[in-house]
């Protein structure tokens, strides 16, 4: 599942990056500060499809420092909670036993976001575009606490997104992710059918669906004049 997501990420990133060379344009701010929030989910060992099918709430703050019209790069600090259970689950785990979870995680994580169209207002002859889908790809550290015990492991954050400029400094999205967990505490639980598998198969996946605001500073200079 992994090698594939990130087969799709690639390609696409790479259709996007080339039309990017011949369309971006230089933003007229260069940072923006934002809030999002949402619903979470998971994929591990009490959950195998549905990643929403015991929701939590997501949350996150994010700074954006923006490159250009078409690529941004976004730092963000969140948190979400999750929870599931054995019962759900149509496989019967060793000796019958069932199992259930709640955990609270919080993550730092840095991405590079690209959009599909030149993101922004104004300047006509630029060929901006008011809204735009992106695609954004990143690493990050997740920490979950779960059940009285806390463990860390590294993620690779996965987004497909769309966002629309209703003003100049104003940005509205909505985004679906996918944060691959290199471990496998999120849920306190491990290899509860008691089989060995492959590294990739055997950790969790945190999903979430979120919309948010954000707001655009720091305005660039983009033709100065020296007067004497």
């Amino acid at each position: 599942m992994l090698k594939r997501l990130l087969f799709i990420v690639a390609i696409v990133a790479s259709a996007a990056s080339a039309s990017a060379q011949s369309q971006a344009a230089i933003a007229p701010y260069k940072f923006d500060f934002g809030v999002n929030i949402g619903m979470s989910g998971y994929i591990g060992e009490t959950n195998g499809s549905n990643p929403f099918k015991h929701p939590g709430f997501s949350g996150d703050i994010a700074a954006r420092y923006i490159i250009d019209t078409r690529w941004a790069l976004r730092g963000s600090l969140g948190m979400a909670t999750l929870s599931g259970n054995t019962a759900d689950m149509a496989n019967v785990l060793p000796d019958g036993a069932k199992f259930d979870f709640s955990s609270t995680i919080y993550d730092l994580a840095v991405r590079g976001e690209a959009n599909f169209l030149p993101y922004g207002i104004g300047e006509t002859y630029k060929r901006l575009r008011r809204w735009t889908p992106y695609l954004a790809v990143g690493i990050g550290l997740n920490i979950a606490s779960c059940d009285g015990s806390t463990s860390a492991a590294f993620t690779v954050p996965m987004a497909f997104g769309f966002k629309y400029k209703p003003k100049e400094r104003i940005n509205l999205f909505a985004e679906f992710s996918m944060t691959k967990v290199f471990g496998d505490r999120v849920d306190g639980l491990a290899d509860l059918s008691l089989i060995k598998t492959d590294f990739y198969k055997s950790t969790d996946w945190v999903a979430r669906l979120t919309v948010g605001i954000s707001y655009e500073f720091g305005k660039r200079c983009e033709a100065c004049h020296y007067v004497d």
